[in-house]
């Protein structure tokens, strides 16, 4: 794989302070609001929004400036740092932002691999009256409140998967396509041979299926695999193909994510909280009850989306400064 040899004196290039507090200003504002949306809506704190009159959970108080603290600290703080590593190159950067993104798809691959197993099997067992002989009529009733099942069962288990990520290298979304298409045929076997199918066979595919969907999008922008039409930019030098990165990175890519975090997440009825706060199911009787993780993907891929924006704009704009290390996308493999 191409990338940037930083004990080689070539690939010091010369500081690009702008861009990289701006990339890095970009990640650090939206780690403060994701933290400050659990903060406000998960944990009950009143939310910066009471300074201004906005609404919130709660009455102005001490908390509201811890909570501002951390939208004023972390931006301040990346600017701190690359001010302090004006040596550091934008290729160095880009690679350490993709390899923390490659972390946090791989993580999300265990928990919805492992997740999605345990709540089928779980609703199996539940569906087929199976499961009073297992653990009981009282843990019976508590599996089949969502809360529960999502604070007991997913939580712990997502955990692990967590851990398991931090065990293995491998971009294990990859394999979620050939899970999606055993989980499929299972349905098909199960239906024309033994005539036998419940809701939450077809709940488990619709829930991996839409997270091999998001969570792939970035890893296929990181190896610049999405589909272009190239009718201008494949004849371009390197140097305008950079220009159209950035530019593509910033219009298109940063400000779609934003979008999307921002209306999925701005108030306590917004489509991403609201399903997550009442651990929301499908109603479809016994089946998977994961409806809210599936909205959870979409905070998700946005997370996902802007941080390899991101660590593109940087490869971009060293690109169009001519910087060593240009990535081969051709080369890097496929896990």
């Amino acid at each position: 794989m191409a990338g940037v040899n930083e004990t080689d004196p070539a690939a010091k290039a010369a500081p690009a302070p702008t861009t990289r507090i701006f990339g890095w200003f970009m990640l650090a504002l939206m780690a403060a609001y994701m933290i400050n949306a659990y903060l406000t809506f998960w944990i009950g704190l009143p939310g910066t929004g009471s300074l201004v009159g906005w609404e919130s959970n709660g009455d102005p108080n001490a908390w509201i400036w811890l909570q501002v603290a951390i939208y004023a600290g972390l931006p301040g703080a990346v600017c701190l740092y690359v001010l302090r590593t004006p040596e550091r190159s934008l290729r160095a950067d880009a690679k350490a932002i993709s390899n923390a993104n490659a972390f946090i798809i791989r993580a999300a691959f265990w928990v919805v691999l492992l997740v999605g197993l345990a709540d089928a099997a779980v609703s199996f067992l539940r569906v087929e009256g199976l499961l009073p002989a297992l653990v009981g009529d009282e843990m019976t009733m508590n599996l089949g409140r969502s809360q529960f099942r999502g604070r007991w069962v997913h939580l712990p288990i997502a955990a692990i998967g967590i851990v398991i990520a931090t065990r293995t290298r491998s971009l294990g979304f990859v394999w979620l396509a050939l899970l999606v298409v055993a989980a499929e045929l299972l349905i098909v076997f199960s239906r024309f041979i033994f005539s036998y199918e419940q809701a939450f066979m077809g709940d488990l595919v619709r829930f991996w299926y839409a997270a091999l969907f998001l969570f792939a999008s970035a890893y296929t922008l990181l190896r610049d695999a999405h589909v272009r039409v190239d009718v201008l930019y494949a004849g371009m030098r390197r140097r305008s193909q950079g220009r159209v990165n950035a530019v593509g990175s910033i219009l298109l890519g940063i400000t779609l994510c934003w979008t999307i975090l921002l209306v999925g997440m701005w108030g306590k009825a917004s489509v991403i909280n609201s399903p997550m706060l009442v651990y929301e199911t499908t109603q479809t009787g016994f089946g998977m009850y994961v409806k809210y993780f599936m909205a959870g993907f979409l905070g998700l891929y946005a997370v996902t989306m802007m941080t390899q924006f991101v660590s593109a704009l940087f490869d971009a704009v060293a690109d169009v400064r001519d910087e060593p290390g240009h990535k081969d996308h051709d080369a890097i493999p496929i896990a």
